[in-house]
C-alpha cells in the first residue's frame, strides 16, 4: 500500500478515521501492518502490501 493511499481512507463501516501501524515497509509502500479505527474497535490488516478494508462481518 502507498502510504499516500492513507490520507485518503476512512473505516468503510463508520467512515471515521483509521490509525496506521506499520509493521514493514520499503521505499515504495507498507509491506505489512494494520489500519484500526478506534470509533468501532475494529482492525484492518494490510498484508502483502494490500488493505484488506472487508468488514469482518461478511
Amino acid at each position: 500500500m502507498k502510504r499516500e493511499l492513507y490520507d485518503i481512507l476512512c473505516c468503510p463501516v463508520c467512515k471515521g478515521d483509521l490509525e496506521l501501524k506499520v509493521t514493514e515497509e520499503n521505499d515504495i509502500e507498507i509491506i505489512t501492518g494494520s489500519l484500526i479505527c478506534h470509533a468501532c474497535s475494529v482492525t484492518y490488516p494490510i498484508e502483502d502490501g494490500i488493505p484488506n478494508l472487508l468488514p469482518q462481518n461478511v
